[in-house]
């Protein structure tokens, strides 16, 4: 099979490379877009990253394609109902670092506790005091996990470590699990109101799309600390802003922000004035996100391990293989009409 793989990076090659001896193999740093898959109406099987767009206007520029091996869990950036009308299977990689992306939940609420970046700043300043830079214990505070999936439990492990009470919100709630590691599902209102600190670790999906919002936020305790690595369109960022500025929200650690790819460069930025698919207001308020000093941003990098991406590469690798040998696994979405399941 014709296979290209988009947003390659150099560590992921000699993984990638064993497939060459099987499959026509080219690769590329660059994301898949509109403006780029034309050059690649012949591929079969094409493997992103996040920053891809894969929807209806790319999609219809490949009509040979096959499948797509998302190099993610996520699959919000796919056109699902596109592939399951035109026959492309859709895999991800359902695990590769729960363990990875809920110690970035901890790096970046450490950070936040102990006012970490305003005293490296200050140290390597020669400013060497300690004034003005208090912090708080995560011991005896109360964790409100939302999303109780494989990363959701990490997070509560570690949680419960620091010595920290959790509340949990999950659509699908496990008794057991709750026994198992010392919880309690709660509603969303309760949830909010008692959290100190809250932890997003739900997916993308319209129904979750903006569970913060200004409504959210009145409910919460003053002085909250919100720390989100899961998907960026789950904050209403206006709001979040709003509730920062007034104190409501002491604090966010966020890894993820809505539109990440057009705010990488000033000049996507103000490119984007023009751009009708994106809410210029939105854009403005995620860089205004970047400047604010009770505010942490990483670059999406939570998931960014030398473990992990190995994990995430290797599972590509076999989900194209598998596909290739008449035995697809790990898929979200297949072909209408196909017989194939899940296998994880």
């Amino acid at each position: 099979m014709k296979v290209v793989l988009f947003e390659m990076e150099p560590r992921e090659f000699p993984v990638f490379a064993a497939m060459g001896t099987d499959h026509d193999v080219s690769h590329t740093e660059k994301p898949l877009d509109f403006e780029y898959a034309g050059a690649h109406a012949t591929a079969e099987v094409v493997s992103t990253f996040i920053f891809s767009r894969l929807d209806r206007q790319v999609l219809e520029q490949m009509p040979a394609l096959r499948l797509i091996a998302t190099r993610s869990t996520g699959f919000d950036h796919i056109d699902l109902d596109y592939c399951a009308a035109h026959g492309i299977a859709v895999a991800n990689v359902p695990s590769y670092g729960e363990n990875t992306v809920a110690e970035h939940v901890f790096a970046l609420l450490l950070a936040i506790s102990h006012r970490l970046p305003e005293a490296m700043d200050r140290a390597q300043r020669g400013y060497f005091s300690p004034e003005g830079l208090q912090g708080f214990d995560l011991a005896g505070r109360t964790l409100g996990v939302i999303g109780t999936g494989r990363i959701g439990q990490h997070v509560i492990r570690i949680a419960r470590g620091f010595q920290m009470q959790v509340l949990a919100h999950d659509a699908a709630p496990q008794a057991r699990l709750a026994a198992e590691l010392g919880f309690h599902y709660t509603d969303l209102a309760t949830l909010y109101g008692e959290a100190d600190v809250i932890s997003l670790n739900v997916p993308s999906l319209p129904e979750t799309r903006h569970m913060l919002s200004a409504n959210a936020f009145a409910q919460m305790k003053d002085g909250v600390v919100v720390i989100n690595t899961a998907r960026g369109d789950l904050i209403d960022t206006r709001a979040l802003i709003q509730a920062l500025t007034s104190g409501k929200v002491a604090a966010a650690g966020l890894d993820v922000l809505p539109d990440e790819p057009l705010i990488r460069e000033e000049a996507e930025l103000i490119c984007s004035i023009y751009c009708e698919q994106h809410d210029l207001r939105d854009l403005v308020a995620n860089h205004v996100l970047l400047r604010m000093k009770n505010v942490i941003v990483t670059p999406h990098s939570a998931f960014n391990t030398r473990e992990a991406v190995q994990r995430i590469a290797v599972t590509t690798v076999e989900n194209i293989r598998a596909f290739a040998e008449g035995r697809p696994q790990n898929l979200v979405a297949a072909p209408v009409g196909s017989a194939t399941k899940e296998k994880e």
